[in-house]
């Protein structure tokens, strides 16, 4: 054994994986041999480095806190005793192992309290209290506090039995009574060493887990504040009081609560010097302390009416806090850790009932409207100098901090109401026509930020401020980017304001339209012009030609990103529905002309990755274009303001604009496809045009109906796509239940259905679905699309559709087993399948397709039986479903006769036939007899 320990010290020393391979094999080995104790001591021998003794501590510990059962009762004391005799020993040597063998002391005690062994505290104390072993005071000292911190934590992870832990957790409270007065003591002690205090700190922080009162340990929280003035003891002291105050159950102790509120208030001369000198670490403690009393205990102290003005104080602290000098993140990092302070002390204001809210709201209104001072100067931009050297996830951080200065403001102003918006007006009025003093761009904007943060989520129609807003905008001199964004959003908030006062739309469009053409305001500028586009179109026409000039513009000089690009298709979209049909048409052909020459061009070339690009960008324009391009919308709007007289003429005769846009390019998109069949993004590219078009013009698309089934047929049958399936999916959902429209989607969809079935049928007897029938099935078929496009085909009022929709069912279900996408959308959706089935049942499809349907029940209760159990349950639970006819009763004997068939199909059918007469009202009726 000795030189195989000799090997074992010469490796601990170094780490490196071979040997943390060893170490963990021998732990392995420690916890579930039962020669491990012999092991343990072993290792534990003062010759062994640190390393392996830490080893050996550990496998202790497992096999304490994961074996308990293992140890013989008889041996409890021996252990006991050899642990403290351990900790002793090193009480003095490396802090690692005594950690570790603190930890399996603690681990021992829990598994002993309260029964085999009563007072674990105080003997642990009395142990180390005893004077003897050549071991210093100091060092004892610190061990016993080591293990009387350990103790909760380990409670916290421990495995202990539910019934234990509240019987442990009850006995450890009660141990709280004696370890409390023993910390205090120490941490009075003129000659208690620094490293005494610090551990004593952090012994408080692990108890008050526990939920010890507050009320008890309140003498030695309020010595906490004495150690904040040490700076070695500043972050443990903090981390203490924190923990002890934000405690659950600490609201009970209301007393305790008020006696601590002077004692943060006294904290002000330090909190001030900390700013004075730049100490971010004392001040951002020192707020933590603050807010942790104000935030977890406001309504308690509001509720103490006598002591308000101590409550007042504190509020005011928290408000230095919050507007602490200095830009976030870069001078301070402390103001954002009160924002959710406010929102505690506004909820817990307006929570009281009116009487006494009326009296807080005296008190506390004017404190709200210094924070949105104080917010506001918090968020403005530092000075262009200073902002150009910040980092880039400097910048990031204040972008954050600025959205949750936003998200106050507008929850203030729920309290505030449209008082804020004037107070902010007046702001702005006063520094806009001030021509003494320049005011600086960073306090426009703030005030204007302001406005923004409010009116984009909140209704401020009837506020008598915003004409005037609306009226300064114009007069504020932009010569910066941040300022000029801000502009845009403010006008893009106020959006639905402008469609109710079309007359202040001259004003600000000019705006918008110049910002346009400014690459750096492409975001704010772009969508704000797509608000405006949304809201007001019907009030644009004038100034349409305008408009849709300046866009064309900036679109053929590339100033913006593709999605802005897109967003701006989307906005034109908006623009043009509200005009007459012959002007949308001149629009369309001067807008689209140009990109239809690009990608005749494009279409002719070799495809390569470049031109890919620039088909999937036209693409896309186009898309984004039909989707918002929608006169259909002119009729049925007859609100206020925005919308069109109430009589409006009957729509247009003749086809959708839209779809003659589509017929003229139809050819030309067969083109692109016919080259790009290969690349699925193309194909996605090109489906999404019909998709979004067919989404926005419902059955006005129909005069498209059988070009398009025809093409999506070809793409499918040549290669099966995802796009094309959902394409599918969507014609089916809206023209099903048009006769005229129908021939041409039924027959793609039975198309469709069947190559389905032969790429897995093709797939099972091919090697390539066998080894990877994963990786098969999603490069060659979109399994979800598939599903729901069955789903929606058993509902189709063609028997034969019906009938292979069964059979494509009854084929996919077995795969289940082996195909990883099949089990996915079957465990996703397959509730859908069951309840399409048993609506079917329930009368909804005719009697003689019950076989085919009683297969696919069948098929699902053989191979997704555990799912099957639940959704049977779930869906029949629903009242008059599948019919109004079945009482609760029959419906459970229903699942209960299908789901015990598993095997005999014949008997299944049976079942479903008589179910499905019952549904019906003709069980016992001349027609069961022939059925």
């Amino acid at each position: 054994m000795e030189e195989e320990e000799e090997g074992w010290s010469e490796h601990g020393g170094r780490g490196g994986g071979k040997n943390k391979n060893l170490a963990q094999k021998w732990l392995m080995q420690a916890q579930v041999s039962p020669q491990a104790w012999q092991f343990c001591w072993a290792l534990l021998s003062p010759d062994k480095v640190p390393e392996i003794q830490y080893f050996g501590a550990s496998a202790l510990h497992t096999k304490i806190s994961r074996y308990w059962s293992d140890i013989p009762s008889d041996q409890y004391e021996t252990l006991k005793t050899q642990l403290f005799s351990q900790i002793a020993c090193f009480s003095s040597g490396s802090k690692m192992v005594l950690t570790r063998l603190c930890v399996a002391l603690a681990s021992l005690a829990l598994n002993t309290m309260p029964e085999a062994w009563p007072g674990a505290v105080p003997e642990m104390v009395r142990v180390f209290q005893e004077e003897g072993g050549g071991v210093d005071g100091r060092a004892r000292c610190l061990a016993l506090l080591e293990l009387l911190t350990v103790l909760p934590e380990e409670f916290q992870t421990s495995r202990l039995p539910q019934y234990r832990k509240g019987q442990v957790r009850g006995a450890l409270g009660r141990e709280w009574g004696s370890v409390c007065p023993l910390l205090q003591q120490l941490l009075r002690r003129g000659d208690s060493p620094g490293a005494v205090k610090a551990r004593v700190l952090r012994c408080l922080s692990s108890w008050v887990l526990l939920d010890v009162p507050l009320s008890e340990s309140e003498g030695l929280v309020e010595d906490c504040f004495t150690a904040l003035p040490d700076p070695e003891l500043f972050d443990t002291a903090v981390e203490a009081i924190v923990n002890a105050i934000s405690q659950p159950d600490s609201q009970r102790y209301v007393n305790t609560l008020l006696k601590l509120v002077p004692q943060v208030l006294s904290l002000q001369e330090q909190l001030r010097e900390a700013v004075q000198n730049g100490d971010m670490e004392t001040s951002h403690g020192i707020c933590r302390i603050a807010v942790a009393l104000g935030e977890n205990h406001s309504r308690a102290l509001l509720e103490q009416v006598e002591h308000w003005q101590g409550f007042l104080a504190l509020v005011n602290m928290i408000m230095f806090c919050t507007g602490i000098p200095g830009h976030y993140p870069v001078n301070e990092t402390t103001s954002s850790l009160t924002l959710t302070f406010w929102y505690t002390l506004q909820d817990d204001i307006m929570s009281f009932d009116s009487e006494r809210q009326a009296v807080y709201l005296q008190v506390y209104r004017p404190v709200y409207f210094q924070l949105v001072d104080v917010l506001l100067h918090k968020a403005q931009f530092p000075s262009d100098q200073e902002y150009a050297s910040w980092s880039s996830d400097e910048k990031e951080q204040f972008r954050i901090y600025r959205v949750d200065i936003s998200d106050t403001l507008m929850y203030v102003y729920e309290m505030l109401g449209a008082e804020l918006l004037s107070n902010l007006y007046e702001k702005l009025g006063r520094i806009l026509t001030n021509t003494e003093q320049a005011s600086s761009w960073q306090h426009t904007e703030a005030l204007l930020y302001g406005f923004q943060s409010i009116a984009e989520t909140i209704d401020v129609n009837y506020s008598d401020v915003i004409p005037g807003l609306i009226g300064l905008i114009p007069r504020i001199s932009i010569n910066n980017v941040q300022l000029a964004d801000t502009v845009m959003f403010t006008i893009g908030a106020l959006a639905e304001w402008l469609a109710d006062h079309p007359v202040m739309l001259s004003s600000v469009l000019p705006l918008v339209l110049q910002a346009l053409g400014n690459p750096d305001l492409s975001v704010s500028s772009v969508s704000t012009l797509k608000k405006i586009c949304r809201e007001c179109k019907y009030d644009l026409p004038p100034y349409a030609t305008n408009i849709v000039a300046v866009s064309q513009e900036v679109l053929i000089k590339q100033i913006h990103k593709t999605s802005q690009c897109m967003w701006l298709m989307q906005a034109l979209g908006f623009l043009l529905s509200a005009l007459p049909v012959e002007e949308i048409l001149r629009n369309l052909h001067s807008l689209i002309t140009p990109y239809i020459q690009q990608l005749e061009k494009l279409a002719d070339e070799t495809p390569n990755p470049s031109n890919k690009l620039a088909i999937i960008h036209i693409l896309g324009l186009l898309s984004n274009l039909f989707t918002t391009l929608d006169i259909s919308k002119q009729e049925d709007e007859s609100g206020e303001g925005t919308a069109p007289p109430v009589k409006t003429a009957p729509p247009p005769p003749g086809p959708n604009p839209v779809v003659v846009v589509l017929q003229q390019v139809f050819a030309l998109i067969q083109t692109v496809l016919s080259k790009w069949l290969n690349d699925s993004q193309v194909v996605e590219a090109v489906c999404a045009i019909f998709e979004k078009s067919v989404k926005t013009l419902l059955h006005d698309f129909a005069p498209m109906v059988s070009q398009l089934s025809e093409m999506l047929g070809q793409m499918y049958s040549t290669i099966p796509q995802a796009s094309a399936l959902d394409l599918t999916r969507q014609m089916v959902h809206i023209f099903a239940s048009e006769t005229d429209n129908f021939p041409p989607i039924k027959a793609l969809f039975e198309l469709v259905t069947s190559v389905t079935l032969s790429i897995f049928q093709q797939g099972a007897q091919t090697p390539a679905l066998k080894r990877k029938p994963d990786l098969f099935l999603s490069e060659s078929l979109d399994v979800k699309a598939v599903f729901h496009c069955g789903v929606l085909s058993l509902k189709f009022p063609e028997a034969p559709t019906v009938k292979s929709t069964c059979l494509f069912f009854t084929e996919l279900l077995p795969r289940c087993s082996d195909v990883p996408p099949v089990a996915r959308v079957v465990q996703e959706d397959g509730k859908l399948l069951l309840q399409a089935v048993l609506e079917a049942i329930g009368g909804g499809s005719s009697r003689s397709l019950m076989d085919q349907f009683a297969e696919v029940l069948f098929s699902l209760n053989k191979h997704c039986f555990p799912l099957l159990t639940v959704w049977l349950k779930e869906a029949l639970q629903a009242a008059g479903f599948p019919s109004t006819r079945v009482t609760t009763e029959q419906k459970d004997t229903f699942t209960q006769q299908i789901l015990r068939e598993r095997v005999n199909k014949r008997r299944v059918k049976d079942i479903v036939k008589e179910f499905t007469l019952v549904c019906r009202g003709l069980h016992g009726t001349e027609y069961a007899a022939e059925y």
